[in-house]
């Protein structure tokens, strides 16, 4: 992995300036030149609590790893100040914090939130405001383009789209488990599981595969029995789950005890420890979800990254910190690079070329990063046998 000493001190120093500059309105989106020696503000944008503070509070963690590394180096140019507000898993209130943290706080720059709709929320005041917002997690089809069809120029994201994820697991189930008829159970309720069920289904027939059937559930479920009793009776070889890991984790599980045993897919919305407590390990076989992180075959930097997680926080690293960790870096690099905050700051960006734990990528015209997705297996809960599923040879 990229190191990341100046590019991190940087930012630091475009941070502090902008604070520097007052809390009048407009501040953020001053342009300021860094300096040596500045204390630069980062905005970090999680749900720390309500329905989604899983993910945000992993990818909480994993941008505050980034910046203590920074700011513990002898060598550092800046210090960083972090603001950490919780949206509180509502896309109100992330527009609310977005707001703050650009034209009062005068952040360098902002880090989430984790899901699309609150992420998509601030992006609007990212470019009123001139202030890049990274987004760790955004995986909505289109999520990075407004109603004219075009990116959000300041914002970026460092996941794959949900177009990306859904094709190559769809790819996976065809050509690499063999499955020709699947069955799409999905959360009816939300976009991200929408977009999913639908790329997947696209790729799927596209690539001579039938579906059997589709079904739907709410988010909020908890009893699927009458869905899977009516799936027993039904001619198929896999079943894909998009949505979260909350009620996949109870679908699995009561689909392996009303006897289905076929493979069961998923997005990366299944990456979370809880899925293994809800499911339990043991129904945990032959499942497989598509992911931008595994610790299989780790790398020496993931592996120092994950000591580094550990010895910080007595608990395992998931995607979604690993994520963040990458997207903090990522934004400490380009501050580095331009050595200014606005306009200069979201140049670099675009033209970064990064190396981070998830894969090393550019990005492209609608600011999606270009890189492969993972299929990772699970065998009584754990992950092994990782498999890169590049579309672009496809």
């Amino acid at each position: 992995m990229k190191k990341f000493p100046k590019i991190l001190a940087s930012s630091v120093m475009a941070l502090s300036l902008l604070a520097g500059c007052g809390s009048e309105g407009g501040n953020a989106a001053t342009a300021v030149e860094l300096n040596e020696g500045d204390t630069v503000k980062v905005g970090l944008n999680y749900e720390l609590s309500g329905a989604t503070a899983t993910y945000g509070l992993a990818m909480e963690k994993g941008s505050q790893l980034a910046i203590k590394q920074y700011n513990e180096r002898e060598d550092r140019k800046y210090t960083i100040e972090v603001i950490s507000q919780d949206c509180k898993s509502d896309s109100v209130e992330a527009q609310s914090i977005a707001s703050r943290l650009m034209t009062e706080e005068g952040v360098a720059f902002q880090i989430g939130p984790a899901t699309s709709p609150d992420s998509l929320a601030t992006y609007p005041i990212s470019t009123d405001a001139q202030v890049p917002v990274l987004s760790p997690a955004v995986t909505q089809n289109g999520g990075m383009l407004d109603a004219n069809g075009e990116a959000y120029p300041y914002a970026w994201r460092v996941c794959f789209e949900d177009n990306a994820q859904a094709s190559a697991m769809a790819v996976f189930a065809y050509e690499n488990l063999g499955k020709r008829k699947a069955v799409v159970y999905s959360d009816s309720g939300n976009d991200y599981a929408k977009g999913l069920a639908e790329s997947f289904i696209e790729k799927f027939e596209s690539l001579g595969g039938e579906i059997v059937t589709t079904e739907n559930y709410i988010q909020g479920d908890t009893d699927f029995n009458a869905v899977i009793s009516s799936l027993t009776e039904e001619d198929f070889d896999v079943l894909y789950v998009p949505g979260y890991y909350g009620e996949a984790g109870l679908i699995i599980k009561q689909a392996r005890a009303a006897g289905l045993d076929q493979p069961i897919l998923g997005p990366d919305g299944m990456d979370s420890p809880k899925l293994a407590e809800l499911a339990g390990a043991s129904a945990l076989n032959d499942v497989y979800f598509t992911t931008a992180y595994t610790t299989v075959d780790a790398s020496d930097e993931l592996l120092s990254f994950i000591e580094a997680y550990k010895a910080e926080y007595n608990e395992e690293p998931d995607m979604f910190s690993v994520l963040a960790y990458d997207a903090t870096n990522l934004g400490l690099q380009a501050l580095e690079e331009a050595g200014a905050t606005g306009e200069k700051l979201n140049e670099a960006i675009k033209n970064i070329q990064f190396e981070g734990l998830t894969g090393s990528f550019a990005f492209d015209e609608e600011h999606s990063p270009t890189k492969p997705v993972l299929v990772v297996e699970l065998q009584d809960g754990v992950q092994v046998n990782p498999i890169k599923i590049d579309l672009d040879a496809e």
